[in-house]
């Protein structure tokens, strides 16, 4: 499949590459649920043929994260762009990690906060960090998230000891807002603010 610029799509044969987005080092895949239950079954072969992925092997994915996003999906199959991507280096075609948004637009749970917009996240795997991959990403979703749908307020969840991601945060010009217990990742620092196309 031909490279193209992250606002426009790709015509592959595979259902996952049809929404790629595009950054200048990553293409930005959707999880989608076949994808998910390939890597929830330990298929990992699999989960690389439907990813075109270079490197399957056993990837530090949350089986919690998963199941969580793979109920919503089929749910609401509407939400697959938005909820779960693969980030795969273009370079070797190397999966480095996943980045998301937690919902669609605008969910009860952030106005109950006094918050708009929709929570991102992300992860890159330990062999491939401090390359900027994660601020690459968290770009190119917003990016797509802004022009396509019109959302441009965002909301980060971050541990305090996680000193990269509130970097990143804050270089967007996003403000800090609220500490926040998390049942299963305990003490999160909530960021929010409108991105600006950084």
């Amino acid at each position: 499949c031909a490279r193209f610029d992250w606002r426009r799509t790709c015509s592959c044969a595979s259902n996952n590459l049809a929404d790629s987005i595009f950054t200048d080092r990553l293409e930005l895949v959707p999880m989608t649920p076949e994808t998910i239950r390939a890597v929830l079954g330990h298929e990992a072969g699999r989960a690389a043929e439907l990813l075109q992925v270079a490197n399957p092997g056993t990837w530090p994915w949350r089986p919690a994260l998963l199941e969580t996003r793979l109920a919503q999906m089929e749910k609401d199959d509407t939400l697959i762009p938005w909820l779960l991507r693969a980030i795969i280096r273009l370079e070797d075609r190397e999966l480095t990690g996943h980045s998301g948004l937690h919902t669609g637009p605008d969910p009860d749970y952030l106005r109950d906060l006094g918050l708009s917009g929709i929570e991102y996240g992300y992860t890159v795997f330990e062999p491939y960090r401090r390359q900027r991959f994660g601020t690459e990403a968290a770009v190119g979703l917003m990016r797509w998230a802004r022009e396509t749908h019109g959302i441009s307020h965002f909301v980060l969840s971050i541990a305090p000891d996680n000193e990269p991601s509130l970097r990143m945060a804050r270089g967007f010009g996003f403000t800090f807002r609220s500490v926040y217990q998390d049942p299963d990742d305990g003490t999160e620092h909530i960021y929010a603010g409108e991105f600006s196309g950084a």
